[in-house]
């Protein structure tokens, strides 16, 4: 099946980031990561509704922010001083390219870059698809 998009207008945005060469201790603190993705939802203009985090014995955390526009979740592995961080919102007045710059900052990532999918757009009716966007670093 060929899809072809009929309009760019889309539901949400997904964005995939990855952190490297990050502060190890940082990513161990689960109580700074949890702070993190909350300002991180704040800038981006997103509304937080509840949250979990769990730290793991090597020391790594694992997070979800829910907000009323989605989600912002994270996992990181301190030994590898990497952070995976998930961000989908839904939409258009949030930002959530702005979350993956803050968290490169406050993670004192050494390179960090991001993935932009368009989610939902509609292909025709009630059909919907993704189209990955841009690339960013």
């Amino acid at each position: 099946m060929k899809l072809t998009a009929s309009s760019q207008v889309t539901l949400g945005k997904h964005i995939i980031a990855e952190f490297s060469q990050c502060d190890q201790d940082i990513l161990k603190d689960q109580v700074f990561i949890k702070k993190a993705l909350f300002k991180a939802a704040e800038v981006a203009g997103a509304t937080v509704l509840d949250s979990s985090f769990y730290r793991f014995g090597n020391g790594g955390v694992s997070g979800v922010v829910i907000i009323a526009e989605s989600h912002l979740s994270i996992h990181t592995w301190p030994e590898c001083g990497y952070a995976a961080c998930d961000f989908y919102t839904c939409g258009s007045h949030t930002r959530p390219e702005k979350a993956c710059h803050l968290l490169a900052e406050l993670f004192k990532s050494a390179h960090g870059e991001y993935l932009t999918i368009k989610r939902g757009i509609c292909y025709a009716e009630k059909q919907y698809g993704y189209k990955a966007d841009s690339k960013g670093d």
